[in-house]
């Protein structure tokens, strides 16, 4: 009895470190189809609610923030790794400004240790990527046009065309 102990904790272990090191992979996140334009010329923005991360300080409270994630180019290379919170206090994520094209951001979600989601960005648009689930989508809104995690809650809208290409 006393050698199956380390050898169950051994296979938990290499079990748990199997799961948390192969990221999530999900469809191509995109803008708001209904989204309005911002006026950012050739560029377009991204905003990434990822999992929450509780902070405290001496006596106050807690509160939370977006955890910080990595943002990736469309041959793996590491572009930047984006501190999410705009200031101290701040409990909304950071807006990052990014040419248009095709990225993969790499983050902690909610019930998942890293998740990789392709996104993609458009000229004057915003596209928001929610892996804290709380987001609210729009009533009557087809599951079709939406990206999910496995556990099933939407994290973003399904990219649409970009430059012509049909999703």
């Amino acid at each position: 009895m006393k050698t199956s102990i380390p050898i169950t904790l051994a296979a938990m272990t290499l079990l748990l470190l199997g799961c948390s090191s192969t990221p999530v992979a999900v469809a191509p996140v995109g803008p708001n189809p209904a989204g309005g334009l911002t006026n950012n010329g050739g560029n377009g923005q991204l905003e990434v609610f990822s999992a929450l991360k509780g902070r405290t300080e001496g006596n106050n409270p807690t509160w939370y923030q977006h955890s910080s994630y990595f943002i990736y180019d469309g041959e793996g290379n590491r572009l930047e790794w984006v501190d999410n919170s705009p200031g101290y206090y701040a409990t909304a994520p950071r807006l990052i400004t990014l040419p248009a094209g095709h990225y993969v951001v790499k983050a902690q979600a909610k019930d998942y240790f890293w998740v990789q989601v392709p996104v993609v960005i458009e000229p004057g648009r915003i596209t928001k990527v929610h892996l804290d689930d709380a987001w609210q989508t729009p009533t009557g809104t087809p599951k079709t046009e939406l990206v999910s995690v496995p556990a099933g809650y939407p994290v973003g809208w399904r990219a649409g065309a970009l430059n012509g290409i049909p999703r």
